[in-house]
C-alpha cells in the first residue's frame, strides 16, 4: 500500500494578517460610527463625506505611523538583548552554560548527553547568543523590512476599510438612504472580514463575523444616539 506523504500545513502570515485586521477593523468601526453620528446631526451628505474623508487620511495615517513604531520598536529591543546576551556570553560563559543546561534539561536529556549538547552548541557563540534568544527570552529576530511593509499594511486597509461606510453617502443624496446603506454595506463587511480573520487565525468564522459585526455595531450606535441626544 503506497505511504500518503504528510503535508503540514500551518498558517505562517500572522503578523500582516493582524496588521490587516487592526487596519480594515478601525478603518471599519471608526469612520462608520463618525458617519452615523453625524447622520443624526447634519443634513448634509457632504459634510459626511468631508469629515469622513478627513477623518479616513488622519487615522490612515496614525495608524501607519504607529504600525511603523511599533515594528522599529520591536527590532530595537531584540538587538539589545542580543548585545547584552552576546556581552554574558562572553563575560559568564559557565553561567550561561548552566543556563543551556537547565533549557535542555526541560526537554528531557540528561547526564552525558545533556553535557555534550551544551559543549556542542556552546562551540560557535553566535548560534550560543541565537539559541538564547529564542529559548531563553523567547524573542525571534525581525524582518528588518517589516516596518514599513507594517505600516503600508495597516494604513492601506483603514482606507480601504473607511471608504465602505462612507461609499453610501458620496453616491447618494438622500440621507436616510445613504444611511441605510451605510449599515447594510458595513454589516455585510463587517461579517465577512470576522469570518476571513477567524479562518485564517484558527477561530470558528462564524463566532468571529459575529463578534466583529457586534463590536463595530456598538461602535456606531453609540455615536448615533451621542449624537442625536445633542443635535
Amino acid at each position: 500500500m503506497p505511504t500518503v506523504p504528510h503535508v503540514e500545513k500551518h498558517f505562517l502570515g500572522s503578523e500582516s494578517v493582524r496588521d490587516a485586521v487592526i487596519g480594515m477593523a478601525d478603518g471599519l468601526t471608526v469612520p462608520f460610527a463618525l458617519a452615523a453620528g453625524l447622520s443624526a446631526a447634519v443634513t448634509s451628505t457632504h459634510v459626511i463625506v468631508t469629515a469622513g474623508l478627513a477623518e479616513i487620511i488622519a487615522g490612515a495615517t496614525a495608524m501607519g505611523l504607529g504600525g511603523y513604531l511599533a515594528a522599529r520598536t520591536d527590532q530595537e529591543h531584540f538587538a539589545s538583548e542580543e548585545r547584552r546576551e552576546s556581552f554574558e556570553i562572553d563575560k559568564l560563559p559557565e553561567q550561561e552554560k548552566a543556563e543551556l543546561g537547565e533549557i535542555f534539561g526541560n526537554y528531557g536529556l540528561q547526564g552525558a548527553e545533556l553535557d555534550a549538547v551544551v559543549a556542542a552548541l556552546s562551540k560557535d557563540k553566535k548560534r550560543w547568543a541565537e539559541f538564547m534568544m529564542r529559548f531563553e527570552l523567547g524573542l525571534e529576530r525581525p524582518d528588518p523590512k517589516r516596518a514599513p511593509i507594517s505600516a503600508a499594511t495597516i494604513a492601506v486597509s483603514y482606507v480601504v476599510g473607511g471608504l465602505i461606510p462612507l461609499a453610501p453617502y458620496m453616491l447618494a443624496g438622500d440621507m436616510k438612504r445613504a444611511l441605510l446603506f451605510s449599515i447594510l454595506f458595513t454589516g455585510v463587511a463587517l461579517i465577512a472580514f470576522g469570518a476571513v480573520k477567524g479562518k485564517l487565525t484558527g477561530m470558528n468564522p462564524f463566532k468571529s463575523g459575529l463578534q466583529t459585526l457586534l463590536v463595530g455595531g456598538l461602535a456606531a450606535g453609540a455615536a448615533f444616539y451621542l449624537a442625536s441626544a445633542f443635535a
